[in-house]
């Protein structure tokens, strides 16, 4: 199949080497609707599977933001370059964990793809969170995915899953070490968390040492991101006033001390069953309204 070419890609050309600009191709069309038979017709055919469109997006970030496995898969064994950008300079990886496809993720894992590109932009394991998408977060976090990755607008991966209020990705990232107090212009998780007014999340940020007192470049607490006497305000109001525990502040040093996974550090090392409880257990709520 020939593919039409008209004006040099730049992204394609002078970074990627992906090739040039085109309207969206039969390739593209075939990727993001999930037609395995007529995609593999195409590829038999001829058709090259890392033709970008206007906007620099290939195929395989086109099957990979669908979830389109199969021809994910295809595209690969054809040769697609798994590491291709856009032009948000996001890679298939991204487009998979985004959509919150395991499977679409695993299968670029399994041909290579960068756990940690050097994006200007979210990194695979932000779009995990932005999507609250647990299972791929976890997974990004196995393959290596830096929890501390830094985006310039929204921040660490913690603050995403805070803004979004997505507590399943924000336990997950916090049981494997993220720095729970890790700071966006001084802007704390804890403070999208009381942003959104979410009790939920703000008990778990403190239960893994997350700073009340912090203040943004506003010069503000995260109690002051909350309107007076709703349960929010009254949560942090409580956690200001109240000293931790003997066991949440041994719990905390316990953590800082063995640092990222304690409690897989502490496995490894074959202490007993009620040691690692200690570390990975999380209270009930001690506020009530």
């Amino acid at each position: 199949m020939e593919v039409t070419r008209t004006r040099p890609s730049l992204y394609g050309e002078i970074a990627h080497g992906l090739g040039f600009w085109t309207d969206r191709s039969a390739v593209h069309e075939a990727a993001a609707q999930g037609r395995a038979l007529q995609l593999q017709q195409l590829i038999e055919g001829g058709a090259a599977v890392n033709t970008v469109a206007v906007d620099s997006i290939t195929p395989l970030h086109e099957a990979c933001i669908q979830g389109q496995s199969l021809c994910v898969r295809l595209l690969l064994d054809a040769g697609a370059q798994v590491d291709a950008r856009n032009i948000d300079g996001s890679t298939p990886l991204c487009d998979a964990c985004a959509a919150g496809s395991l499977e679409c993720v695993k299968l670029l894992l399994e041909y290579g793809a960068t756990v940690n590109p050097p994006l200007f932009t979210f990194s695979p394991l932000h779009e995990a969170c932005m999507g609250g998408n647990s299972k791929c977060v976890q997974l990004m976090i196995d393959q290596g995915a830096l929890m501390e990755a830094h985006d310039c607008h929204y921040g660490t991966p913690l603050h995403v899953a805070c803004a979004r209020q997505h507590y399943d990705c924000a336990k997950v990232l916090l049981k494997a070490g993220a720095n729970v107090n890790a700071a966006k212009l001084h802007e704390t998780a804890l403070h999208h968390a009381a942003k959104t007014k979410n009790v939920d999340l703000i008990e778990l940020l403190v239960e893994f040492g997350g700073n009340v007192y912090a203040r943004d470049n506003l010069h503000k607490k995260p109690i002051h991101y909350t309107s007076h006497g709703s349960p929010s305000y009254l949560c942090l109001e409580f956690y200001e006033k109240t000293p931790l525990s003997l066991q949440q502040i041994s719990r905390l040093a316990v953590r800082g001390a063995l640092g990222k996974g304690a409690c897989k550090v502490v496995s490894k090392l074959g202490l007993p069953n009620r040691i690692i409880g200690f570390l990975s257990y999380t209270p009930p709520p001690v506020f009530e309204i």
